[in-house]
């Protein structure tokens, strides 16, 4: 019999609890969706009003993966849904606006991904975003280094930035802006990885082609256009453990030295909370947007 939970008033079907999604942990569909229910309070206002990708692997990461931007099948009607301008046409997506739809959404077992602007104004970007992503040897130790690089030239435009794992390999940068199209902050992003290239050419790549990556770290701008997502604050990863794409600080980022030290699963992210409450926080607030120069 498939369990019906009541969330907030609406009944929400919560299906094989005990399904092992990461052989390599044992970790299972129900600490995954008890990870997302006591992760709610940070995670739902990083998801709130844009519409969410999932990529979806519901037998676990070594299982079918597929991404998912359109309403799924079989979404009750109280999920809140949007219509979303494409460049094949308009398409509806999901919107993920409190706890109930979250837990649904969870039981998908999906990362969730996000763009860089909310639903009602997308002509406008709100966020600023880079994907440090090291090519091997390199690691996260080497996204740090570049991280703290763009940090302070960011600053310098008056652009404060967050970190948070990429929940994979490598680092996020983000921060709060307003008043530019995605076109512009995409062009912005761009300039910077260039220059972060002068400045390190034997550490930072800014073009996608594979074979100049290895050893370096690939500051990946491209996320910031319109039809971009990224994976949001909190989502747990379909790596081969429950890893998650966690905040965290500069004092972490400055200290990195050896890459285990910025891995987060899914077990760590309460305590951090506790410790730290959401280190994101002020990319929500208006007060922190900044304007590009």
């Amino acid at each position: 019999m498939t369990p019906i939970t009541e969330v907030d008033g609406r009944r929400v079907v919560l299906s094989n609890l005990e399904k092992v999604l990461y052989p390599a942990t044992g970790f299972t569909k129900g600490e995954l969706l008890h990870y997302y229910a006591t992760t709610a309070g940070v995670l739902l206002p990083h998801l709130r009003d844009r519409p969410v990708s999932f990529l979806r692997y519901p037998d676990g990461p070594d299982g079918q993966v597929f991404f998912a931007k359109n309403v799924p099948p079989g979404t009750p009607d109280w999920v809140t849904t949007a219509e979303v301008r494409r460049s094949e046409g308009a398409a509806r997506m999901v919107l993920v606006q409190d706890l109930a739809s979250l837990m649904w959404a969870a039981n998908l077992v999906a990362e969730f991904h996000t763009h860089q602007w909310l639903v009602r104004t997308p002509d406008e970007a709100d966020r600023i975003v880079f994907d440090l992503d090291p090519g091997a040897p390199a690691t996260v130790v080497q996204c740090c280094e570049v991280a703290l690089w763009l940090r302070e030239r960011l600053a310098a435009d008056g652009i404060e930035a967050y970190a948070k794992t990429a929940g994979s390999k490598g680092l996020h940068l983000l921060a709060a802006v307003r008043g530019a199209s995605s076109e512009r902050v995409s062009e912005y992003a761009k300039g910077l990885a260039v220059e972060a290239e002068r400045a390190m050419p034997r550490l930072v790549v800014h073009r996608m082609t594979r074979s100049l990556r290895p050893g370096k770290v690939f500051v990946d701008w491209s996320q910031n256009a319109g039809r971009k997502t990224t994976a949001t604050p909190y989502t747990v990863r379909a790596r081969r453990e429950p890893t998650v794409s966690a905040p965290v600080t500069w004092e972490e980022v400055t200290e990195c030295r050896a890459a285990d030290q910025l891995v987060f699963r899914a077990g760590d992210i309460a305590p951090r909370v506790q410790d730290h409450g959401d280190l994101l926080a002020p990319l929500l607030d208006a007060k922190h947007a900044s304007a590009l120069p």
